[in-house]
């Protein structure tokens, strides 16, 4: 099973878990299996049409998804995504 990074901000939602094992052979499947097992996480990953959010960064290894197949992106046991939320704000 894939294994998906959990960022700090979102641990509240995964019982403080920094890395859960979900099952799914695309990182689409594998992330709605994580908001699944994790209801309370949806709303932070998922738009109220259930596309992924804009600000929601997914990485299989160190390679964006968008720049894969998107969440068709296969993955398998032994693969790693990484949930990267944006960061914006401050002053230049």
């Amino acid at each position: 099973m894939p294994k998906v990074k959990i960022p700090t901000p979102l641990r509240q939602y995964t019982g403080g878990d920094k890395e859960v094992e979900v099952g799914g052979a695309t990182a689409g499947e594998a992330l709605g299996n994580l908001a699944t097992e994790h209801p309370d996480l949806k709303q932070h990953l998922y738009t109220g049409d259930g596309k992924l959010r804009s600000f929601v960064n997914v990485y299989k290894g160190d390679e964006d998804i968008r720049y894969l197949d998107g969440p068709d992106t296969e993955v398998g046991d032994g693969d790693e995504l990484s949930i990267i939320p944006s960061i914006a704000g401050g002053r230049c």
